[in-house]
This record gives structure tokens, sequence and C-alpha cells, in this order.
């Protein structure tokens, strides 16, 4: 699912720096997926997002899709060593937390793209806005597609051990 390289520059617009801004980019120290950074991760989500939303040609709020995007994993911590309650419960609301106290300008649906990412797996933090929801969407569709390259290159080594 390919953007116009049009919808690519008004991508790297709507980013509006934050994919540099010195808080972000500590998402970077953190494993998401296989060898995926939490940063890469997160990025993949928010060019998923904007696909889909060019494709779906709805109105949204293009700006707050894409920032939501890239805040919504923003844990700020390793959760493969993780000892708190089980992560895939509980990080969006700490990604919420941590990026409220760090950006001060964060809007409603910004809040509820974070807070509700990991519906329905968290069964009560459903999405409320459509850019919510399509972020929902975009994290499984990127999730997936990190994990089974991971698997991919796991059993590709394994095959060559052989």
């Amino acid at each position: 699912m390919n953007i116009s390289a049009s919808q690519e520059q008004k991508f790297r617009a709507l980013l509006g720096g934050i994919d540099a801004d010195r808080r972000t980019l500590r998402m970077k120290e953190y494993i998401q997926h296989g060898s995926t950074s939490t940063y890469d991760h997160c990025i993949a989500v928010a060019r998923m997002s904007y696909r889909i939303r060019c494709r779906l040609s709805v109105p949204m709020r293009d700006r707050e899709l894409v920032r939501g995007a890239v805040l919504h994993d923003y844990f700020l911590y390793d959760w493969h060593s993780y000892r708190g309650p089980l992560h895939g419960y509980h990080h969006a609301e700490t990604a919420l937390q941590n990026a409220v106290r760090d950006f001060e300008d964060l809007t409603p649906c910004e809040k509820d793209i974070i807070r509700s990412h990991m519906w329905p797996l968290n069964l009560f933090c459903v999405p409320h806005c459509r850019e919510a929801l399509v972020v929902c969407l975009a994290d499984k569709l990127v999730s997936a597609g990190e994990t089974l390259r991971r698997r991919s290159r796991i059993h590709r080594t394994a095959g060559d051990a052989v």
C-alpha cells in the first residue's frame, strides 16, 4: 500500500519535527519487535496510519493522527525485561502518562490514540475517534510484519546451521 510522492512529502511535514525531538529519539534505546527499535516501530505505524487514511479518503485530523501514532508506544522502558504488570495490558497507560508529561500540547484525539491503541486486548480502552481506530489497525499490521520478519530470519538462520 504505497502513497504518492506528494503524500509522502505531506506526511513528513505532518511529523512537524516530533520525529527528531530529543525526547522522542529516546525510543531508539529500546527494542520493540525483533531488532526493530520502538522509535522505528512508531514511525512505521505513523506512516502506515497515514497510508490507510489516504486510502480511505475520510476526513481526519492528519496532524493528530501522525503525532498520536508516533507517541503511541512512548513507554520508555525495555519491555522484554519488564517486571511490572503485564506489559501488553499496561504500556498504553504508561505511554500516555509519559507523553502528557513530556508534550504539554497533546490534544484529546492524540491522547485517545495513545490510550486505545491496544484495543481489543485492552477491552475497556475503546478508540473514540477515527484517528485512534486507524492507528490501532496500523499498529496491528506493522507489529505483525515486524514479528513475521523476525521469525523468518530465525528460521533462515536455523536452516543455515544445519
